[in-house]
């Protein structure tokens, strides 16, 4: 049980350095769109007047849960704001140590997972399992956002890579990690 615990605390290392690469780095750039200093501006302003009364929240515009509104939206365009009343630093560090214990937890449960399931497996067979689970869970959880939101497929799919990369390198640390055989 050592090495399981062992591997996950380490696998949240790798599963969080990965995670800081993709979305901490320029690198992010690539998943996100601009539209300069002056227009940011001016949607922040209205985003204020506009969503400031309404607090923190995901706001479809338009709404679609009257007549009026679900008419606009099928005309479109529309958008899902994901609105944070409150400023915080870019990058901030209290996003940067909760998504380490997050990414810990979540992948001390992997661990547990994998002695539960594929502990008599060799690294291979492990990596295997991980693969499989971590293309298959974030494909749908990441990818179902084009598909079923008409959410914008570039950001989507790029998180989606940075998630499977993530979950390949924790994924690995832990199977290297792991006993040969479930009672050791």
């Amino acid at each position: 049980m050592p090495r399981v615990i062992l591997g996950g605390l380490l696998g949240g290392l790798a599963l969080w350095f990965v995670g800081f690469v993709f979305w901490g780095t320029p690198l992010s750039m690539l998943a996100l769109s601009s539209v300069g200093d002056v227009d940011s501006a001016t949607l922040q302003a209205a985003l204020v007047q506009t969503l400031g009364p309404g607090g923190t929240g995901a706001y479809p515009i338009p709404w679609p849960g009257t007549p009026a509104g679900t008419a606009a939206y099928g005309r479109g365009p529309v958008a899902l704001v994901l609105f944070n009343a409150n400023g915080f630093a870019n990058p901030d560090m209290g996003a940067l140590v909760g998504g380490l214990i997050l990414g810990t937890v979540c992948t001390l449960i992997l661990a547990y997972a994998l002695r539960m399931v594929a502990a008599g497996m060799s690294f291979g067979g492990r990596m295997t399992v991980v693969a499989l689970f971590a293309v298959a869970i974030t494909a749908y959880s990441q990818l179902g956002q084009p598909v079923f939101n008409h959410a914008p497929w570039g950001y989507f799919v790029y998180l989606w890579i940075s998630e499977v990369v993530g979950w390949l390198a924790a994924g690995a640390v832990i199977a290297r990690l792991m006993p040969r055989a479930a009672s050791q």
